[in-house]
Protein backbone atom coordinates (compact mmCIF):
# COMPACT_ATOMS: atom_id res chain seq x y z
CA UNK A 1 0.00 0.00 0.00
CA UNK A 2 1.56 3.34 -0.96
CA UNK A 3 2.21 5.81 1.88
CA UNK A 4 2.01 9.53 1.01
CA UNK A 5 4.06 12.26 2.59
CA UNK A 6 1.52 12.86 5.36
CA UNK A 7 2.26 9.39 6.71
CA UNK A 8 -1.30 7.99 6.40
CA UNK A 9 -1.91 5.08 4.03
CA UNK A 10 -4.46 5.58 1.30
CA UNK A 11 -7.06 2.81 0.88
CA UNK A 12 -7.15 0.74 -2.27
CA UNK A 13 -9.74 1.81 -4.83
CA UNK A 14 -13.01 -0.12 -4.63
CA UNK A 15 -12.99 -3.27 -6.74
CA UNK A 16 -15.67 -3.36 -9.45
CA UNK A 17 -18.54 -5.80 -8.94
CA UNK A 18 -19.28 -8.20 -11.80
CA UNK A 19 -23.08 -8.15 -11.55
CA UNK A 20 -23.57 -10.27 -14.67
CA UNK A 21 -21.37 -13.05 -13.25
CA UNK A 22 -23.23 -13.00 -9.91
CA UNK A 23 -26.64 -13.17 -11.62
CA UNK A 24 -25.44 -16.02 -13.84
CA UNK A 25 -24.22 -18.01 -10.82
CA UNK A 26 -27.53 -17.44 -8.99
CA UNK A 27 -29.47 -18.55 -12.07
CA UNK A 28 -27.41 -21.73 -12.47
CA UNK A 29 -27.70 -22.63 -8.77
CA UNK A 30 -31.45 -22.02 -8.82
CA UNK A 31 -31.88 -24.17 -11.92
CA UNK A 32 -29.83 -26.98 -10.37
CA UNK A 33 -31.84 -26.83 -7.13
CA UNK A 34 -35.22 -26.80 -8.88
CA UNK A 35 -34.15 -29.60 -11.22
CA UNK A 36 -32.91 -31.76 -8.36
CA UNK A 37 -36.13 -31.28 -6.40
CA UNK A 38 -38.18 -32.08 -9.49
CA UNK A 39 -36.25 -35.30 -10.08
CA UNK A 40 -36.60 -36.29 -6.41
CA UNK A 41 -40.27 -35.28 -6.27
CA UNK A 42 -41.63 -38.89 -6.11
CA UNK A 43 -39.38 -39.57 -3.12
CA UNK A 44 -39.87 -36.31 -1.21
CA UNK A 45 -42.92 -37.42 0.85
CA UNK A 46 -41.13 -40.60 1.90
CA UNK A 47 -37.93 -38.66 2.65
CA UNK A 48 -39.79 -36.15 4.81
CA UNK A 49 -41.64 -38.89 6.69
CA UNK A 50 -38.49 -40.97 7.14
CA UNK A 51 -36.52 -37.98 8.42
CA UNK A 52 -39.30 -37.09 10.83
CA UNK A 53 -39.60 -40.65 12.16
CA UNK A 54 -35.84 -41.18 12.50
CA UNK A 55 -35.29 -37.85 14.27
CA UNK A 56 -38.19 -38.53 16.64
CA UNK A 57 -37.09 -42.08 17.47
CA UNK A 58 -33.29 -41.63 17.37
CA UNK A 59 -32.86 -41.77 21.19
CA UNK A 60 -34.88 -44.98 21.25
CA UNK A 61 -32.71 -46.49 18.52
CA UNK A 62 -29.55 -45.62 20.46
CA UNK A 63 -30.99 -47.28 23.56
CA UNK A 64 -31.80 -50.42 21.56
CA UNK A 65 -28.30 -50.38 20.09
CA UNK A 66 -26.70 -50.27 23.55
CA UNK A 67 -28.74 -53.30 24.60
CA UNK A 68 -27.72 -55.18 21.43
CA UNK A 69 -23.99 -54.95 22.02
CA UNK A 70 -23.60 -51.70 19.98
CA UNK A 71 -24.48 -53.55 16.78
CA UNK A 72 -26.24 -51.00 14.60
CA UNK A 73 -27.73 -53.44 12.10
CA UNK A 74 -29.62 -55.29 14.85
CA UNK A 75 -30.94 -52.02 16.29
CA UNK A 76 -31.98 -50.89 12.79
CA UNK A 77 -33.85 -54.14 12.18
CA UNK A 78 -35.67 -53.84 15.51
CA UNK A 79 -36.64 -50.23 14.81
CA UNK A 80 -37.95 -51.06 11.33
CA UNK A 81 -40.07 -53.87 12.76
CA UNK A 82 -41.42 -51.48 15.41
CA UNK A 83 -42.10 -48.97 12.65
CA UNK A 84 -44.17 -51.53 10.79
CA UNK A 85 -46.13 -52.58 13.87
CA UNK A 86 -46.67 -49.23 15.57
CA UNK A 87 -47.01 -46.74 12.69
CA UNK A 88 -47.50 -48.33 9.29
CA UNK A 89 -50.05 -51.03 10.12
CA UNK A 90 -52.41 -48.80 12.20
CA UNK A 91 -52.36 -46.03 9.58
CA UNK A 92 -52.88 -48.52 6.78
CA UNK A 93 -55.75 -50.11 8.69
CA UNK A 94 -57.40 -46.74 9.31
CA UNK A 95 -57.13 -45.60 5.69
CA UNK A 96 -58.11 -48.96 4.19
CA UNK A 97 -61.11 -49.15 6.54
CA UNK A 98 -62.41 -45.80 5.31
CA UNK A 99 -61.73 -46.76 1.69
CA UNK A 100 -63.39 -50.18 2.11
CA UNK A 101 -66.57 -48.67 3.53
CA UNK A 102 -66.57 -45.69 1.17
CA UNK A 103 -69.55 -47.03 -0.75
CA UNK A 104 -71.53 -47.50 2.45
CA UNK A 105 -70.77 -43.93 3.54
CA UNK A 106 -71.91 -42.45 0.23
CA UNK A 107 -74.98 -44.72 0.21
CA UNK A 108 -75.93 -43.43 3.65
CA UNK A 109 -75.62 -39.86 2.37
CA UNK A 110 -77.75 -40.61 -0.71
CA UNK A 111 -80.42 -42.28 1.42
CA UNK A 112 -81.06 -39.11 3.41
CA UNK A 113 -83.95 -37.94 1.16
CA UNK A 114 -85.99 -41.06 2.03
CA UNK A 115 -85.21 -41.04 5.74
CA UNK A 116 -87.73 -39.54 8.13
CA UNK A 117 -86.47 -38.70 11.59
CA UNK A 118 -88.76 -40.09 14.32
CA UNK A 119 -89.92 -37.86 17.19
CA UNK A 120 -87.36 -37.27 19.96
CA UNK A 121 -87.47 -39.60 22.96
CA UNK A 122 -88.53 -38.16 26.29
CA UNK A 123 -85.11 -38.33 27.92
CA UNK A 124 -83.67 -35.82 25.42
CA UNK A 125 -85.76 -33.05 26.98
CA UNK A 126 -84.45 -33.91 30.44
CA UNK A 127 -80.77 -33.35 29.58
CA UNK A 128 -79.52 -30.38 31.63
CA UNK A 129 -78.84 -27.05 29.89
CA UNK A 130 -79.23 -28.21 26.28
CA UNK A 131 -82.05 -30.75 26.49
CA UNK A 132 -84.92 -28.39 25.66
CA UNK A 133 -83.21 -26.89 22.62
CA UNK A 134 -82.10 -30.31 21.33
CA UNK A 135 -85.63 -31.63 21.70
CA UNK A 136 -87.06 -28.60 19.85
CA UNK A 137 -84.60 -28.91 16.94
CA UNK A 138 -85.16 -32.67 16.76
CA UNK A 139 -88.94 -32.17 16.69
CA UNK A 140 -88.53 -29.58 13.92
CA UNK A 141 -86.62 -32.04 11.77
CA UNK A 142 -89.17 -34.75 12.50
CA UNK A 143 -92.08 -32.50 11.52
CA UNK A 144 -90.33 -31.56 8.26
CA UNK A 145 -90.72 -35.11 6.97
CA UNK A 146 -88.28 -37.12 4.81
CA UNK A 147 -86.70 -34.02 3.27
CA UNK A 148 -86.02 -32.22 6.53
CA UNK A 149 -83.03 -34.34 7.50
CA UNK A 150 -81.53 -33.87 4.05
CA UNK A 151 -81.95 -30.10 4.06
CA UNK A 152 -80.07 -29.73 7.36
CA UNK A 153 -77.34 -32.34 7.08
CA UNK A 154 -76.61 -32.93 3.40
CA UNK A 155 -74.24 -29.97 2.84
CA UNK A 156 -72.05 -30.88 5.81
CA UNK A 157 -72.21 -34.66 5.45
CA UNK A 158 -71.53 -34.56 1.71
CA UNK A 159 -68.49 -32.32 2.11
CA UNK A 160 -67.10 -34.45 4.94
CA UNK A 161 -67.75 -37.72 3.08
CA UNK A 162 -66.13 -36.50 -0.13
CA UNK A 163 -63.10 -35.22 1.79
CA UNK A 164 -62.63 -38.51 3.61
CA UNK A 165 -63.01 -40.58 0.47
CA UNK A 166 -60.67 -38.34 -1.52
CA UNK A 167 -57.98 -38.76 1.14
CA UNK A 168 -58.70 -42.35 2.11
CA UNK A 169 -59.07 -43.98 -1.31
CA UNK A 170 -55.37 -43.61 -2.11
CA UNK A 171 -54.33 -46.79 -0.35
CA UNK A 172 -52.00 -47.78 -3.19
CA UNK A 173 -50.17 -44.44 -3.09
CA UNK A 174 -49.99 -44.68 0.68
CA UNK A 175 -48.43 -48.15 0.51
CA UNK A 176 -45.85 -46.91 -2.00
CA UNK A 177 -44.92 -43.98 0.23
CA UNK A 178 -44.68 -46.26 3.25
CA UNK A 179 -42.31 -48.62 1.40
CA UNK A 180 -40.11 -45.67 0.44
CA UNK A 181 -40.32 -44.37 4.00
CA UNK A 182 -39.18 -47.68 5.47
CA UNK A 183 -36.25 -47.98 3.04
CA UNK A 184 -35.06 -44.41 3.69
CA UNK A 185 -35.57 -44.87 7.44
CA UNK A 186 -33.29 -47.91 7.38
CA UNK A 187 -30.62 -45.93 5.53
CA UNK A 188 -30.87 -43.02 7.98
CA UNK A 189 -30.76 -45.34 10.99
CA UNK A 190 -27.55 -46.89 9.66
CA UNK A 191 -25.92 -43.58 8.68
CA UNK A 192 -27.62 -41.08 10.97
CA UNK A 193 -24.45 -39.52 12.36
CA UNK A 194 -23.05 -38.77 8.91
CA UNK A 195 -26.37 -37.29 7.76
CA UNK A 196 -26.58 -35.18 10.91
CA UNK A 197 -23.03 -33.84 10.44
CA UNK A 198 -23.82 -32.93 6.83
CA UNK A 199 -26.96 -31.01 7.81
CA UNK A 200 -25.12 -29.18 10.62
CA UNK A 201 -22.24 -28.22 8.30
CA UNK A 202 -24.70 -27.00 5.69
CA UNK A 203 -26.60 -24.90 8.25
CA UNK A 204 -23.35 -23.56 9.73
CA UNK A 205 -22.16 -22.57 6.26
CA UNK A 206 -25.32 -20.51 5.84
CA UNK A 207 -25.79 -18.96 9.30
CA UNK A 208 -22.72 -19.90 11.37
CA UNK A 209 -23.58 -20.71 14.99
CA UNK A 210 -27.24 -19.81 14.54
CA UNK A 211 -27.55 -22.39 11.78
CA UNK A 212 -26.29 -25.18 14.03
CA UNK A 213 -28.68 -24.06 16.79
CA UNK A 214 -31.57 -24.01 14.29
CA UNK A 215 -30.84 -27.62 13.29
CA UNK A 216 -30.81 -28.70 16.93
CA UNK A 217 -34.06 -26.85 17.60
CA UNK A 218 -35.71 -28.45 14.56
CA UNK A 219 -34.88 -31.91 15.89
CA UNK A 220 -36.26 -31.05 19.33
CA UNK A 221 -39.45 -29.65 17.79
CA UNK A 222 -39.98 -32.83 15.74
CA UNK A 223 -39.58 -34.98 18.85
CA UNK A 224 -41.93 -32.73 20.82
CA UNK A 225 -44.67 -33.00 18.19
CA UNK A 226 -44.15 -36.76 17.84
CA UNK A 227 -44.48 -37.16 21.60
CA UNK A 228 -47.22 -34.63 22.26
CA UNK A 229 -49.47 -34.72 19.19
CA UNK A 230 -49.11 -38.18 17.69
CA UNK A 231 -48.86 -40.17 20.92
CA UNK A 232 -51.83 -38.30 22.40
CA UNK A 233 -53.91 -38.84 19.24
CA UNK A 234 -53.11 -42.57 19.09
CA UNK A 235 -53.85 -42.95 22.81
CA UNK A 236 -57.20 -41.15 22.62
CA UNK A 237 -58.38 -42.98 19.51
CA UNK A 238 -57.28 -46.37 20.89
CA UNK A 239 -59.07 -45.81 24.20
CA UNK A 240 -62.14 -44.54 22.37
CA UNK A 241 -62.17 -47.56 20.05
CA UNK A 242 -61.89 -49.93 23.02
CA UNK A 243 -64.85 -48.19 24.69
CA UNK A 244 -66.97 -48.39 21.54
CA UNK A 245 -66.16 -52.07 21.02
CA UNK A 246 -66.95 -52.99 24.62
CA UNK A 247 -70.22 -51.03 24.45
CA UNK A 248 -71.28 -52.93 21.34
CA UNK A 249 -71.49 -49.91 19.01
CA UNK A 250 -71.49 -51.06 15.35
CA UNK A 251 -68.74 -49.95 12.95
CA UNK A 252 -66.34 -49.35 15.82
CA UNK A 253 -63.36 -49.70 13.46
CA UNK A 254 -64.62 -46.95 11.16
CA UNK A 255 -65.36 -44.65 14.09
CA UNK A 256 -61.89 -45.32 15.53
CA UNK A 257 -60.26 -44.41 12.21
CA UNK A 258 -62.29 -41.19 12.10
CA UNK A 259 -61.29 -40.44 15.69
CA UNK A 260 -57.60 -40.86 14.84
CA UNK A 261 -57.85 -38.35 12.00
CA UNK A 262 -59.84 -35.90 14.13
CA UNK A 263 -57.32 -36.20 16.97
CA UNK A 264 -54.41 -35.56 14.61
CA UNK A 265 -56.31 -32.52 13.33
CA UNK A 266 -56.64 -31.33 16.96
CA UNK A 267 -60.45 -31.51 16.81
CA UNK A 268 -60.68 -34.30 19.36
CA UNK A 269 -62.48 -37.63 19.61
CA UNK A 270 -65.63 -36.38 21.33
CA UNK A 271 -67.93 -36.02 18.29
CA UNK A 272 -67.62 -39.66 17.08
CA UNK A 273 -67.91 -40.90 20.65
CA UNK A 274 -71.07 -38.86 21.21
CA UNK A 275 -72.49 -40.49 18.11
CA UNK A 276 -71.94 -43.89 19.74
CA UNK A 277 -73.53 -42.62 22.96
CA UNK A 278 -76.57 -41.39 21.02
CA UNK A 279 -76.89 -44.77 19.27
CA UNK A 280 -76.88 -46.59 22.62
CA UNK A 281 -79.51 -44.30 24.13
CA UNK A 282 -81.62 -44.65 20.99
CA UNK A 283 -81.65 -48.43 21.37
CA UNK A 284 -82.54 -48.30 25.05
CA UNK A 285 -79.10 -49.16 26.50
CA UNK A 286 -79.18 -46.26 28.96
CA UNK A 287 -76.70 -47.69 31.46
CA UNK A 288 -74.15 -48.59 28.79
CA UNK A 289 -74.71 -45.23 27.12
CA UNK A 290 -74.14 -43.39 30.39
CA UNK A 291 -70.93 -45.32 31.04
CA UNK A 292 -69.70 -44.61 27.50
CA UNK A 293 -70.56 -40.92 27.96
CA UNK A 294 -68.41 -40.74 31.10
CA UNK A 295 -65.64 -42.62 29.32
CA UNK A 296 -65.90 -40.25 26.34
CA UNK A 297 -65.59 -37.16 28.53
CA UNK A 298 -62.53 -38.62 30.27
CA UNK A 299 -60.88 -39.39 26.92
CA UNK A 300 -61.70 -35.92 25.57
CA UNK A 301 -60.08 -34.33 28.63
CA UNK A 302 -57.00 -36.55 28.40
CA UNK A 303 -55.14 -34.30 25.98
CA UNK A 304 -55.45 -31.29 28.30
CA UNK A 305 -52.73 -32.64 30.58
CA UNK A 306 -51.07 -35.45 28.58
CA UNK A 307 -50.14 -33.36 25.52
CA UNK A 308 -48.47 -30.46 27.42
CA UNK A 309 -46.45 -32.89 29.54
CA UNK A 310 -45.17 -34.77 26.48
CA UNK A 311 -44.42 -31.63 24.47
CA UNK A 312 -42.50 -30.01 27.33
CA UNK A 313 -40.36 -33.13 27.55
CA UNK A 314 -39.28 -32.58 23.95
CA UNK A 315 -38.70 -28.84 23.71
CA UNK A 316 -39.27 -25.75 25.83
CA UNK A 317 -41.55 -23.83 23.49
CA UNK A 318 -44.88 -22.09 23.85
CA UNK A 319 -47.88 -24.41 23.62
CA UNK A 320 -49.65 -21.81 21.44
CA UNK A 321 -46.70 -21.84 19.02
CA UNK A 322 -46.72 -25.63 18.78
CA UNK A 323 -50.49 -25.91 18.27
CA UNK A 324 -50.49 -23.09 15.70
CA UNK A 325 -47.75 -24.87 13.79
CA UNK A 326 -49.61 -28.19 13.96
CA UNK A 327 -52.93 -26.80 12.69
CA UNK A 328 -51.47 -24.39 10.13
CA UNK A 329 -48.96 -26.95 8.87
CA UNK A 330 -51.62 -29.60 8.43
CA UNK A 331 -53.86 -27.28 6.42
CA UNK A 332 -50.91 -26.10 4.32
CA UNK A 333 -48.98 -29.36 3.72
CA UNK A 334 -51.38 -32.14 4.66
CA UNK A 335 -50.71 -34.75 7.33
CA UNK A 336 -46.93 -34.27 7.14
CA UNK A 337 -47.51 -30.62 8.02
CA UNK A 338 -48.09 -31.81 11.59
CA UNK A 339 -44.30 -31.86 11.86
CA UNK A 340 -43.24 -29.29 9.26
CA UNK A 341 -45.42 -26.48 10.68
CA UNK A 342 -44.09 -26.55 14.27
CA UNK A 343 -40.49 -26.89 13.04
CA UNK A 344 -40.79 -23.82 10.80
CA UNK A 345 -42.46 -21.70 13.49
CA UNK A 346 -40.06 -22.87 16.21
CA UNK A 347 -36.92 -22.14 14.18
CA UNK A 348 -38.29 -18.79 12.98
CA UNK A 349 -39.32 -17.72 16.48
CA UNK A 350 -35.99 -18.71 18.03
CA UNK A 351 -33.86 -17.01 15.37
CA UNK A 352 -36.02 -13.86 15.57
CA UNK A 353 -35.73 -13.72 19.37
CA UNK A 354 -31.97 -14.29 19.19
CA UNK A 355 -31.59 -11.48 16.67
CA UNK A 356 -33.73 -9.09 18.74
CA UNK A 357 -31.90 -9.85 21.99
CA UNK A 358 -28.43 -9.76 20.45
CA UNK A 359 -26.27 -6.81 21.44
CA UNK A 360 -25.05 -4.78 18.45
CA UNK A 361 -21.29 -4.69 17.78
CA UNK A 362 -19.19 -2.19 19.75
CA UNK A 363 -18.41 0.18 16.84
CA UNK A 364 -22.12 0.35 16.05
CA UNK A 365 -22.92 1.15 19.69
CA UNK A 366 -20.30 3.92 19.71
CA UNK A 367 -21.66 5.35 16.47
CA UNK A 368 -25.20 5.36 17.91
CA UNK A 369 -23.91 7.07 21.07
CA UNK A 370 -22.08 9.73 19.05
CA UNK A 371 -25.19 10.39 16.97
CA UNK A 372 -27.30 10.81 20.09
CA UNK A 373 -24.69 13.16 21.60
CA UNK A 374 -24.58 15.19 18.40
CA UNK A 375 -28.36 15.51 18.36
CA UNK A 376 -28.45 16.49 22.02
CA UNK A 377 -25.70 19.12 21.72
CA UNK A 378 -27.79 21.91 20.06
CA UNK A 379 -30.56 21.39 22.59
CA UNK A 380 -28.13 21.67 25.48
CA UNK A 381 -26.53 24.80 23.96
CA UNK A 382 -29.93 26.42 23.54
CA UNK A 383 -30.79 25.62 27.15
CA UNK A 384 -27.50 27.13 28.34
CA UNK A 385 -28.08 30.27 26.29
CA UNK A 386 -31.58 30.80 27.65
CA UNK A 387 -30.47 30.35 31.24
CA UNK A 388 -30.20 33.78 32.99
CA UNK A 389 -26.70 34.84 34.00
CA UNK A 390 -25.96 36.14 37.48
Amino acid sequence: MPIPSNGQPTPNPRQPVDIARILLIITILTALTVGSLYILRPFLPGLIWATTIVVATWPLMRAVQRRCGNRRWIATTVMLLLLLIVIVLPLYQAISTLALHGGEIMAAVKSLPSYALPPPPGWIHDIPLVGQRMSTEWQTLSDAGPGGMLAKLEPYVTIAARWMLAHAAVVGVFVMHMVITIIISGILYMNGEAAGRFVVRFATRIAAQRGAEAVKLAGLAIRAVALGIVVTAVTQSALGGIGLALAGVPAAGIITAIMLMLCLAQIGPLLPLLGGVAWLFWHGAHITGSLLLVWSIMIAMLDNFLRPILIKRGVNLSMLLILSGVLGGMFAFGIVGLFIGPVILAVTSTILNAWINEQPPLPQVEAMTNDESAKAAPTQALADASRPRT
